[in-house]
């Protein structure tokens, strides 16, 4: 094992990914020394389990992309990998137009690849069909906002019905503000060829995917086991892993940083922040001001989750499916539903007497509903479900969890501004930074993040770790 020390600062699944990269505890040869500090008493962030109504679920993320392969390659390397299994159903429906009607298929984030599924499923209007009918051509640049893009080319309901509530489950964002090379950047190069939008989506949606591969996975137990599984097998490979231990002070020495955390000061020669761009900018205020400046622009939306629990005999008939979106054009208090027991075998398994959904409220700039009480979110909740699928039944528990500042906002430029944020903590010294804020806020997209960074930092230190390396001490 290399004796060189690095601090990971951050104790969410990229965070926890990079102390496992660099411990070796996702397989591969020891790189570093590990300390990962967490400020909350808990790793894991988003990725949360708990239990409702006497039934393990989770409370935070539940499925990854799986057709991504980080997330399901961690999970096997940290002893997960017979837990995998895909959802039981995928069929999901939009809540639009005062009715449930199905997600039409052959669709990339709500841009339309098959016309003919899109008038059967009923979603947009005949006004709204006859215009993604005849598309307008549309100049694109370097990047632009993919709700204005679509608008521009296929009509105003297209975004306001397919593409914001898609979004809106992803990022909880604006499609109007959201970044196409960002966000979705095989649609912008579609969009470059100056061919047909639709026929180009169709092309990219019919291609072969791996054979056996589900599109999304999740876990037996939760996806919240995964950040279990990943902090037990760091803690193995020698990991100091920390909770309730906020970082107060970051600066950099002559051999690598200073780590100030409780009173207690450690000495690293490299540091991966994993933390929101929030924090990160505070630490990095001192020393890379570049990239401070660049962070504290990043802007985050909040949303609640609120778990409930029913007992099927109480239920006058289950809905279908595994759930629906709703679009925010339609006025409505949820923006999605999840019937998480029809979605998960093993959650039907575990709790076959129980039927546990939940629903999600909250998007950028309008995150009132964080500030409401559980009380009053359960009752939104219920009373869009009643509308939406009859439901009239009292859950016997409920669980709402809140992320006051759960997804950052990918704008316009987005990638620009990572790469001049990484530029600039990287001229401060052996530092990377990974997470959500900066090449993707899906699962699979923080573990490839946390990958890059411990890479980062093995060829920020190869200069420093051979014979003649002089610091090497962590603590007081």
């Amino acid at each position: 094992m290399s004796d060189a020390r690095v601090v990971v600062v951050g104790g969410g699944i990229a965070g926890l990914a990079a102390a496992a990269f660099l411990s070796g505890a996702a397989g591969g040869a020891p790189r570093a020394r590990v300390t990962l500090l967490e400020a909350s008493g808990r790793v894991g962030g988003k990725l949360w389990g708990g239990e409702v109504g006497g039934v393990r679920v989770d409370l935070g993320a539940e499925s990854v992309l799986a057709r991504r392969p980080e997330a399901v390659e961690l999970a096997r390397a940290v002893g997960l990998g017979e837990a995998l299994e895909p959802p039981t159903t995928a069929k999901a429906a939009i809540w639009t137009r005062g009715a449930l009607r199905p997600l039409p298929g052959g669709q990339v984030m709500g841009v339309p690849g098959d016309l003919a599924a899109l008038e059967a499923s009923g979603v947009l209007s005949p006004e709204g069909l006859e215009r993604a009918r005849h598309e307008e051509p549309t100049e694109v640049g370097e990047d632009v906002a993919i709700g204005r893009y679509v608008a521009d080319r296929l009509g105003r309901e297209v975004v306001d019905r397919l593409v914001e509530p898609l979004l809106g489950g992803v990022y909880a964002g604006r499609a109007d503000e959201i970044s196409l090379r960002a966000a979705v950047p095989q649609l912008l190069a579609i969009a470059r060829g100056g061919g047909s939008l639709v026929e180009g989506v169709h092309e990219l949606a019919s291609r072969p995917q791996t054979v056996g591969t589900p599109v999304f996975n999740g876990l037996r137990g939760g996806l919240g086991t995964l950040p279990e599984a990943v902090a037990a097998a760091c803690a193995r490979a020698g990991v100091d892993l920390r909770t309730d231990a906020p970082v107060d002070e970051l600066r950099r020495t002559p051999g690598g940083w200073r780590v100030v955390t409780g009173g207690e000061v450690l000495h690293a020669d490299a540091v991966v922040l994993a933390v929101p761009a929030p924090a990160a900018a505070r630490l990095l205020r001192a020393d890379a001001p570049a990239a401070a400046a660049e962070l504290d622009t990043v802007e985050y939306a909040g949303m609640a989750l609120v778990t409930l629990a029913f007992r099927r005999s109480d239920l006058d008939g289950l809905p279908g499916g595994s759930g629906f979106l709703v679009p925010p054009v339609d006025g409505r208090r949820i923006k999605a539903s999840t019937f998480s027991s029809n979605k998960w075998g093993w959650l039907e398994r575990s709790a076959p007497d129980a039927f546990l959904l939940r629903t999600s409220l909250g998007r950028h700039r309008e995150e009132e509903a964080l500030g409401l009480p559980d009380e009053e979110l359960v009752a939104r909740s219920l009373a869009d479900l009643r509308e939406a699928v009859g439901l009239t039944a009292r859950p016997y528990d409920t669980f709402v969890s809140r992320f006051a500042a759960g997804l950052p906002q990918y704008p316009v430029g987005h990638p620009d501004r990572v790469a001049r944020v990484r530029a600039a903590a990287e001229r401060a010294g052996a530092l990377a930074l990974c997470g959500a804020a900066y090449d993707g806020v899906g699962i699979p997209a923080c573990i490839g993040s946390a990958a890059a960074a411990a890479a980062a930092v093995d060829r920020l230190l190869t200069p420093a770790t051979g014979e003649g390396s002089t610091e090497r001490t962590m603590g007081a």
